[in-house]
């Protein structure tokens, strides 16, 4: 028996090693100036502490509090085995009064997903615990987990540090926030915007997670995105669904579609602008654009921390029949394994591309094809261009950012997907991710 207890000490320290190891082992495309000094915003604290719940070296839960007043809209995975924190989100924000305050908890490392009724219980308790903690309405209490599926959440672990939680709320505590909902992340990811609407400074700051079990429909990602502009909810919850679909819902690691998704925008409304009333108002399209910047800015930056990631990809499809088919073809390009091992091997292997076009199902004719690998003409009218020599496309692959375009000249549709390479790193990071 002390044999055995050994083995899985020595298992459990071999695990933390290798979690260690791999935290340190920052994405070669992760932004080179780190996660950036995001703004305060007003009216929201946050809080991170170390629960245990898989990671024994690192925070991995967070609390959000924001403040009463707050509009809060939502976004979530659409897969059909959506975990009981995503269902309850979702039914909230249905019925939530904004003049309450309302929080968020998060934790890593189990992702609450799968399993039956003990999924329920678990949100129910926590978010029970929090209510009584702080004061807060139930249905103004949400929660997000992420990491393995099928295993119970030890929500006492969660439910322990609550009122630790609720006693380092801060202002300040953004970066530490984002740290605490890393998984196989290997650096938070964070961006912001600071303007102004109508002579009024505006702030927007938002942090992501994701890495692994990426695709549209969302991914593994939970973000969060805090603002002091003053908006309608119903206003804000069509700005975000329009914007996901060309940023989040435009990114591609694996194709595969996490059970867990879920995006989140919070205005506290304190800065001194006027209510947002209309959509598309000056101060409403204004907003909207800077949303957009630190929407996209997210979402590649979980291309860029894609699992094994060493190249990021902007796949731009155009002259589709429509925009919807353009995006089509451009994910069948980007999920390609095919495509993603030749980009990890450096290998300009452009009928590949062809074949992505062709599988997608989508209208194309061959002959009117043109691709090219950024600005070099790699193909044309049906075969291979004139121009293009291999030395060329070989000596463009090695560059860490990729742009492959293609002209289907068929239409006016249009499309741009972002994606990453197929790594043997991919394949060890999930071999043994439950380990």
């Amino acid at each position: 028996m002390k044999n055995e207890k050994s083995i899985a000490q020595l298992e459990v320290e071999l695990s933390e090693l290798k979690h260690k190891y791999m935290a340190k082992d920052i994405s070669p495309l992760a932004p080179k100036n780190g996660f950036p000094k995001l703004p305060i915003i007003k009216g929201i604290r946050l809080a991170s502490v170390a629960a245990n719940i898989k990671y024994a070296d690192r925070d991995d839960v967070m609390l959000m509090e924001c403040a009463a007043g707050s509009s809060i809209a939502g976004v979530f995975t659409r897969s059909s085995t959506r975990s009981a924190s995503v269902l309850d989100c979702q039914n909230k924000l249905v019925n939530r009064s904004d003049k309450t305050a309302a929080a968020i908890i998060v934790n890593s490392g189990n992702s609450n997903a799968f399993t039956g009724s003990h999924g329920e219980v678990s949100v129910q308790n926590i978010c029970a615990s929090i209510s009584n903690e702080m004061n807060i309405p139930l249905n103004s209490i949400f929660s997000a987990s992420t990491g393995v599926i099928g295993e119970k959440l030890p929500h006492e672990k969660i439910i322990n540090k609550i009122e630790e939680l609720n006693s380092k709320l801060s202002e300040h505590s953004l970066e530490s926030a984002a740290r605490a909902i890393m998984t196989t992340d290997t650096f938070p990811k964070g961006a912001y915007s600071s303007f102004s609407i109508n002579g009024s400074n505006v702030n927007i700051s938002g942090f992501a997670k994701g890495s692994g079990m990426i695709a549209p429909d969302m991914a593994t990602m939970l973000v969060y995105i805090m603002t002091d502009v003053s908006i309608k909810r119903n206003i804000l919850q069509n700005i975000l669904t329009k914007l996901n679909e060309k940023t989040f819902n435009c990114i591609t690691v694996d194709s595969d579609t996490s059970t867990s998704d879920s995006l989140m925008v919070i205005a506290t409304g304190q800065s001194k602008t006027e209510t947002i009333v209309d959509e598309f108002s000056d101060e409403a399209l204004k907003f909207t654009e800077e949303l957009n910047s630190v929407m996209l800015s997210l979402a590649k930056q979980v291309v860029r921390d894609g699992e094994g990631a060493t190249k990021f990809l902007e796949v731009e499809v155009r002259g589709a029949v429509s925009d919807i088919s353009a995006k089509t073809v451009a994910l069948a390009i980007a999920n390609s394994p095919l495509i993603k091992t030749a980009a990890a091997g450096e290998d300009p292997n452009w009928g590949r591309v062809v074949m992505g076009v062709g599988k997608s199902g989508e209208p194309a004719d061959r002959d009117k094809i043109s691709i090219w690998f950024g600005n070099i003409l790699v193909a044309e009218q049906g075969w291979v261009a004139s121009s293009y020599r291999e030395d060329l496309g070989q000596n463009y692959m090695k560059n860490q950012e990729l742009e492959i375009i293609v002209d289907l000249a068929i239409g006016d549709g249009s499309a741009t997907v972002w994606t990453c390479d197929l790594t043997h790193q991919y394949i060890a990071i999930n071999a043994d991710y439950r380990s």
